[in-house]
């Protein structure tokens, strides 16, 4: 995107616990790219950047954490927060080869149920000595008909607003730990590769903003260590790390994660770098992002892609789209024919698929960008599918048109859009009454963030695919920082009785700003 300028005691309990064991995390930044602070190793390995899991369903999970030095990764799971009865996993030995990152794979959990987990670092010389464990807890997937609720949301540390200790960091992720979800989606821009994090930043008002600092943010992200540097600087943040300690994630990736609206192929023009070829730099931001989060990257096909599906019970199936690493250039998109589109063949085809075998009631596609919102790439190209011409289905929009049409043809119901991108938050609503391309079925679209980057003000929709937009709330001038009226979040709940799902667009607070509710298996809402 172009942008220049009511919880669980116990499971909080969890968390407070993992906060005072990792006690060296406070707001002073870390240094170093690739290597361990060397004064650490004096001591026991450390997990000062917290622990985290991801990609749970309804018997495993992925838990990731970070050492300060080589370890063996070790992982007690247990039923109770007490730890009386354990289960212990073996993880691998983490080292320099993936920046001391380490994720260990839980299988064989009970569906529905609360799991407490504890990560320990144990010298590989010595097994005995381990540093001082970091907790967390996750729900895993039910296999019944049961309440499910998610946040989602997008964009974190962008053009230039990092961690600010004077208003208590990314505070955003305190007020959406305490609704407590099933899961936290984020729909890309998790970094901002392209965005240095300078100390002060001007604020029109005449005031300043402080960021807290480290020595790879300094500069845009070339390197694989500078890379590793940007996923990590959001980890010096306290709320962030307590979060992740409580709610388990869902991520995909989107163009910030590299570079400013990037395609394959591209090769910058952008005098900040001395690496212009932008496969290179994916190809390192891609290690990164595998190396920060608890995602799998594994497939049946052997492909490792970020682009999957997660089950989450009877009611729930999550397909997390890639439409950055199979695209084609961004261009006017007016061409009549295009099969490699936004996502590519092969996605495209794994998506119709998937979608066709979905059994659950409600099938959220995770979209890193808008579908009807017309996100411009330069004065002449286009970065999203729409182009701004409300007419026929041309360029990118003839594979969502071809989506939209298999859909319908394959009475796929159940289909909700979620995404971020656009710095503000809004519903569209599409129709073929309205639209020049009429072969789908109606369906709703809910965009939601920034979680701490600028704010911008609202782009056009595009009237191919028919959007109406209800709602939308955006600041008014572009580069909002945040805390003015500028920060989002969304909510789904799915009611586990009913079947009903029920989306809230949130501002930072948490203060519910627009509602939507649906109902399963009927067309046309």
């Amino acid at each position: 995107m172009v942008r220049t300028s009511g919880t669980g005691v116990g499971r909080r309990a969890v968390v407070r616990g993992s906060l005072a064991g990792a006690a060296a995390l406070a707001l002073p930044p870390l240094t170093g790219a690739g290597a361990a602070p060397a004064l650490a190793l004096s001591g026991r390995p450390d997990a000062r950047w917290g622990a985290q899991a991801g990609d749970v369903t309804s018997s495993s999970g992925l838990v990731w954490v970070r050492s300060d030095r080589p370890a063996r990764m070790i992982v007690e799971t247990s039923a109770t927060e007490s730890f009386r009865r354990v289960r212990r996993w073996e993880g691998p030995l983490v080292g320099p080869g993936t920046d001391f990152t380490g994720r260990t794979a839980l299988r064989g959990l009970p569906p529905g149920e609360q799991v407490h987990y504890r990560v320990l670092l144990a010298d590989p010389d010595d097994p005995r000595r381990t540093g001082r464990p970091v907790h967390g807890t996750f729900r895993t997937a039910p296999e019944r008909r049961h309440d499910v609720r998610f946040l989602w949301s997008g964009d974190l540390a962008g053009q230039g607003w990092g961690i600010n200790p004077d208003r208590g960091g990314y505070r955003i992720y305190e007020h959406m730990r305490r609704l407590d979800p099933d899961f936290f989606l984020c729909s890309g821009d998790n970094i901002y590769a392209d965005n240095p994090i300078q100390a002060t930043v001007a604020l029109p008002d005449g005031g300043v903003w402080r960021n807290i600092t480290t020595e790879e943010k300094a500069k845009v992200a070339e390197s694989l260590a500078e890379f590793r540097g940007a996923f990590r600087y959001n980890l010096l943040d306290e709320n962030l790390r307590r979060f992740n300690a409580q709610v388990p994630s869902v991520v995909q990736w989107d163009d910030h994660e590299v570079h400013n609206n990037w395609y394959p192929g591209q090769i910058l023009d952008d005098a900040r770098y001395t690496e212009k070829n932008v496969d290179v730099l994916s190809a390192r931001a891609l290690r990164a992002f595998t190396e920060y989060f608890p995602v799998s990257t594994r497939r049946p096909d052997g492909d490792g892609r970020v682009y999957r599906v997660l089950r989450h019970g009877p009611l729930l199936d999550v397909f997390v789209l890639d439409m950055r690493s199979y695209r084609n250039a961004n261009s006017p998109g007016r061409q009549a024919d295009d099969t490699q589109g936004i996502l590519g063949a092969r996605q495209l085809a794994w998506l119709k698929r998937e979608l066709a075998r979905s059994r659950a009631v409600w099938k959220v596609i995770a979209s890193d960008m808008p579908l009807g919102l017309v996100v411009t790439d330069g004065p002449a190209d286009f970065e999203a599918v729409a182009q701004g011409d409300p007419g026929a289905p041309l360029g990118r929009e003839l594979q969502i048109a071809e989506l939209l049409r298999h859909i319908k043809h394959r009475r796929i119901t159940g289909t909700v859009w979620l995404t971020a991108d656009v710095h503000y938050t809004s519903a569209q609503h599409y129709a073929p009454e309205r639209a020049a391309f009429k072969d789908f079925e109606p369906f709703w679209e809910f965009v939601s963030g920034p979680l701490n980057a600028g704010g911008f003000p609202a782009v056009k929709l595009d009237g191919t695919f028919g959007p109406e937009q209800p709602f939308v709330k955006a600041p008014a001038t572009a580069n909002v920082p945040p805390g003015r009226g500028s920060q989002f979040f969304g909510e789904v709940a799915i009611a586990g009785d009913s079947g009903e799902l029920t989306v809230r667009l949130r501002d930072e607070e948490g203060t519910v700003l627009f509602t939507k509710m649906l109902q399963p298996g009927r067309v046309g809402q």
